[in-house]
C-alpha cells in the first residue's frame, strides 16, 4: 500500500514554524534564478524562504526545518519595530525628534520646538498620524535625495530620468540603466551625510551597472568621503528599518 505524504503537492506562499513557543509565519517565494533552497531574514516583515522553480515542497520543508536554530537566533538580533504615535520618537537628518499630535483637522506636518525638545507637529485623527507622518517623510527624503543626486549627476557627467521613494525592506537603493533611480524614504532619519553616501552610489551605477572597482571609484570621485557613510550605514541601517512598519 503506497504511502501518504502530508507535504501540499505544491508549494504554497507562505507556511509557519514554531520557534521558543511562538508561531512564526514565513512567506515562501519561488525563484527561476534560485539554484537552492534559501531561507532570509528582512529587516522587517515574515521570513522568507525561497524555492527554486523546479523545487519540491517536501525538500523545502525539510531544508526549513533544518534551520530552526538559526532563524530562531537572527529571530532575536532583529531590531524591534517602532511606533509613530503620538509622544514616541523618530529621528530626522539624525536628530531625534518627539512625535506630538497638534488634534487639528488640517495642517501638514511641522518642525518646531517644545521646552528646548525638537518636536515634529503632526494634524489629523490619531489613526492617521502614522500615515501622515510618513508621508511627509518621504516628501522630505526625495526633496533631499533629488538635490544630492544632482550634485553627484553632475560631477559624473550622467543623466537621471526620475526618482522616486520606495519602501524597501532590505535595499536603501536601486539604479536601472535607463537612468530611474529608487531609494528607500527611511533614509531622511539617518545623518545627511549617510544619505548623501546612497545618492553617490546609485548615480555612481548610472556609469557602472556593478560593484567592480571602477564602480567604487565612481562613488569616490562624486563622494571623497564615501567611506563615513557607508560605515554608519552598515553599522546602523537596519535600526532604521524599523521605521514605518504596520
Amino acid at each position: 500500500m503506497p504511502m501518504n505524504f502530508l507535504f501540499p503537492s505544491k508549494v504554497p506562499s507562505g507556511t509557519f514554524l514554531t520557534i521558543d513557543g511562538a508561531r512564526v509565519e514565513v512567506s515562501v517565494k519561488i525563484s527561476a534564478r534560485a539554484r537552492s533552497y534559501r531561507l532570509t531574514v528582512p529587516h522587517h516583515g515574515h521570513p522568507v524562504l525561497t524555492v527554486p522553480k523546479h523545487g519540491r515542497w517536501n525538500e523545502a520543508e525539510a531544508f526549513l526545518n533544518r534551520q530552526v536554530n538559526w532563524l530562531a537566533t537572527r529571530l532575536k538580533r532583529a531590531a524591534p519595530r517602532v511606533t509613530l504615535a503620538d509622544g514616541e520618537y523618530v529621528p530626522l537628518r539624525g536628530v531625534r525628534h518627539r512625535i506630538h499630535a497638534t488634534g487639528k483637522l488640517r495642517g501638514r506636518v511641522e518642525i518646531a520646538e517644545i521646552d528646548g525638545e525638537p518636536v515634529l507637529l503632526v494634524p489629523g485623527d490619531a489613526e492617521h498620524l502614522a500615515r501622515r507622518l510618513i508621508e511627509w517623510l518621504k516628501t522630505e527624503a526625495h526633496a533631499d535625495l533629488t538635490e544630492r543626486s544632482a550634485v553627484h549627476a553632475a560631477t559624473l557627467s550622467v543623466a537621471i530620468t526620475s526618482i522616486a521613494m520606495r519602501s524597501q525592506s532590505t535595499r536603501w537603493g536601486s539604479c536601472s540603466s535607463s537612468g530611474k533611480l529608487n531609494y528607500n524614504w527611511r533614509l531622511i532619519l539617518a545623518p545627511p551625510h549617510v544619505l548623501d553616501y546612497v545618492a553617490a552610489h546609485e548615480v555612481a551605477h548610472l556609469l557602472e551597472m556593478n560593484h567592480s572597482p571602477a564602480f567604487w571609484e565612481a562613488v569616490e570621485d562624486a563622494l571623497p568621503d564615501m567611506s563615513r557613510g557607508r560605515a554608519w550605514l552598515k553599522a546602523h541601517g537596519k535600526d532604521l528599518m524599523a521605521y514605518g512598519v504596520s
